[in-house]
C-alpha cells in the first residue's frame, strides 16, 4: 500500500484537468479532482469556451446572419432577440456538459471533491468547502489545472451590470443597444463581432497599434475590413485614459482625445493566472507576473519534479483543444506510462464573426527566418458551395516551401475556418506537399475545394520538378548531302 491517499491528485476541472483525471482512472490510479466550484468543468464550461460558442451559435441562428445575404440584412429568424433567448441555449448546453463530464469521472472511478484546495506541503494539500470543513489530503504526484481568471484592474469601476468583464457579460440582464470593449485579444474580438451581428453599435478599444499578431497579417486586412463592414468600430492604438459609471450608460476618454459613449463596457483585455489561493511558497514554486507557472513543455513538469501544470494557467497557447492534449501526456509522465508525443502543429481557432483559424508558419514567420516560399490564394466565393451559402467573403491561404515543396501554414477566414483546418494539420504533420492538394479529389460543391484551388494557384507559379519537365526532341541531324555522281 502506498503511504500517500492517492496516486495522484488534480486541482481544477477544466479540460486539462478532465483529461489528466480521465487518463490516471484508465491506468487504474487512484486519482481524485479537486475544483472550488460546486459543478465541475472549470472556466472552458462556464464562462469560457463552450459558453462563448455557444453563445455564437445562438446569435447566429436567431439574426439570420448566415442567410442576409440572399434576403437582405433586415433578414431575422425572430425580430426581438432578448438576454433571455441568448441564455436559453447556454443553460442547456452547459448542462449536458457537466452531465456528460460527471459520468465520464463515474465511469473511469474518478474521484471528485469540491473546495478551495492549499498546499501546506510537498505532497499535502489542505482542502476548504464552503460548508465551512476542512481536510488534509496527500497523493504522490500533483497536477495544477487551475486555469485562469479575469484581469481587473483598479481604473476600471466595475459594477457588474454596465460595466463588466468576461465572466459577468454572460450574465446580462438585456442586450445593450451600443457596447464598448476594451481589448481586442481573441476574447474582446469574439464578442465585438458577435454583437455587432445582432446590430449592437460596437466600438471595440485597443491600445496597441495592431492586434492578433499571432495571425498573417494579410488574413488580420481582410478580417478587418469584414467586421469594420459589419459595423464594428475599430479603434486601434487607443489607450483608455478613464472610464466613468455615468447611471445608465458609459462614458470612456482616451488618451488621444477622442471620447465613447456606450450602455455597456466589456473589460477583455487579459487574464492572470489562478494560482493566488495554491500557496505555491509551501512546495517552493514560482510564478511570473501574470500569476502563470513555468512547466518543461514536452512533460508539463514545473520545478518541483513530483508537481505538474497544464491548460490555461502555464500561458500560451491556453487554448481547451491544447490544454485537452497537455493534460493526457502530463498524467502519462507523472504515472509513469510511456505514451504518443503531441504532434508539433496544432491548429488555433478564433470564433469570431467571421471565423479565423491557422496552423502553421504566418507569411512573416518565413521572412523573418529567411525561407523561399510561395503563396496558394483562393476565395470562398470561387467555389460552387460558397455560391450555395451566399458567401460573399471568405478566404484560404497557403504557404509552400519552394525548396521542398512542403506545406508551410495554412490560414483561414471566414465560414467554417476552425472545420476546414483539419486538413491543413493532416497534411502539415504527415509533412506533404503541394502535389497533395493537386493529386487529391475534394468533394464537390464544398468548401474544402477551397484547398485545391489555391493549391494550384501555387502550384502554377512554383518551379516545375524535373519529372515533370516537358523535354523537346533533340533536332535531327541535317541530311548529308548527296554524294556527287
Amino acid at each position: 500500500m502506498s503511504k500517500y491517499d492517492y496516486d495522484l491528485i488534480i486541482i481544477g476541472s477544466g479540460p486539462s484537468g478532465r483529461s489528466a483525471a480521465i487518463q490516471a482512472g484508465k491506468l487504474q490510479r487512484r486519482v481524485l479532482v479537486i475544483d472550488r466550484k460546486d459543478r465541475f468543468g472549470g472556466v472552458s464550461v462556464h464562462t469560457g469556451t463552450i459558453p462563448s460558442k455557444t453563445l455564437r451559435e445562438t446569435v447566429l441562428n436567431l439574426s439570420g446572419w448566415r442567410e442576409r445575404s440572399f434576403y437582405g440584412r433586415s433578414y431575422r429568424v425572430k425580430d426581438q432577440i432578448r438576454a433571455e433567448d441568448l441564455k436559453a441555449r447556454l443553460h442547456m448546453t452547459l448542462d449536458h456538459e457537466v452531465d456528460v463530464l460527471e459520468h465520464q469521472f463515474n465511469r473511469n472511478h474518478v474521484e471528485t471533491l469540491n473546495g478551495l484546495a492549499t498546499f501546506v506541503g510537498p505532497h499535502e494539500v489542505e482542502v476548504a468547502t464552503d460548508a465551512g470543513e476542512t481536510t488534509r489530503l496527500t497523493a504522490a504526484k500533483f497536477l495544477i489545472a487551475t486555469g485562469t481568471k479575469t484581469y481587473r484592474p483598479d481604473y476600471v469601476p466595475f459594477n457588474g451590470k454596465t460595466i463588466v468583464d468576461g465572466d459577468d457579460f454572460l450574465e446580462m440582464a438585456e442586450i445593450p443597444r451600443s457596447l464598448v470593449v476594451i481589448g481586442a485579444g481573441v476574447i474582446g474580438v469574439e464578442y465585438a463581432t458577435m454583437f455587432s451581428t445582432l446590430d449592437v453599435r460596437v466600438t471595440l478599444i485597443e491600445p496597441r497599434d495592431t492586434f492578433l499578431d499571432f495571425v498573417d497579417s494579410r488574413l488580420i486586412h481582410d478580417f478587418t475590413h469584414q467586421i469594420r463592414e459589419n459595423g464594428v468600430d475599430l479603434r486601434l492604438g487607443s489607450a483608455v485614459e478613464k472610464i466613468e459609471d455615468a447611471n445608465g450608460h458609459v462614458e470612456v476618454t482616451l488618451e488621444n482625445g477622442r471620447h465613447v459613449r456606450a450602455e455597456m463596457l466589456l473589460f477583455a483585455a487579459g487574464r492572470m493566472g489562478a494560482t493566488s489561493s495554491l500557496n505555491l511558497d509551501a512546495v517552493g514554486l514560482e510564478t511570473d507576473h501574470r500569476n502563470r507557472i513555468s512547466v518543461d513543455r514536452k512533460t508539463y513538469q514545473t520545478a518541483v519534479p513530483h508537481i505538474y501544470a497544464t491548460g490555461d494557467v502555464i500561458g500560451h497557447p491556453s487554448l481547451a483543444s491544447t490544454s485537452l492534449q497537455q493534460g493526457r501526456v502530463a498524467a502519462c509522465h507523472a504515472l509513469e506510462t510511456p505514451t504518443l508525443p503531441e504532434s508539433p502543429w496544432y491548429p488555433y481557432g478564433i470564433y469570431s464573426v467571421p471565423e479565423i483559424s491557422t496552423c502553421g508558419m504566418s507569411e512573416e514567420e518565413l521572412q523573418e527566418r529567411g525561407i523561399p516560399y510561395e503563396v496558394g490564394v483562393a476565395r470562398f466565393r470561387e467555389t460552387s458551395r460558397g455560391h450555395i451559402m451566399g458567401l460573399e467573403h471568405g478566404m484560404l491561404k497557403m504557404l509552400f516551401s519552394l525548396k521542398t515543396r512542403r506545406v508551410l501554414g495554412v490560414q483561414i477566414v471566414g465560414e467554417g475556418a476552425t472545420e476546414l483546418i483539419h486538413i491543413a494539420q493532416a497534411v502539415l504533420n504527415l509533412k506533404g506537399t503541394v502535389d497533395y492538394f493537386v493529386q487529391n479529389t475534394f468533394n464537390y460543391p464544398t468548401l474544402a475545394e477551397a484547398y485545391k484551388i489555391a493549391g494550384l494557384d501555387a502550384f502554377n507559379r512554383m518551379p516545375i520538378p524535373e519529372e515533370f519537365k516537358v523535354r523537346k526532341k533533340a533536332a535531327e541531324p541535317a541530311k548529308k548531302e548527296a554524294k556527287k555522281a
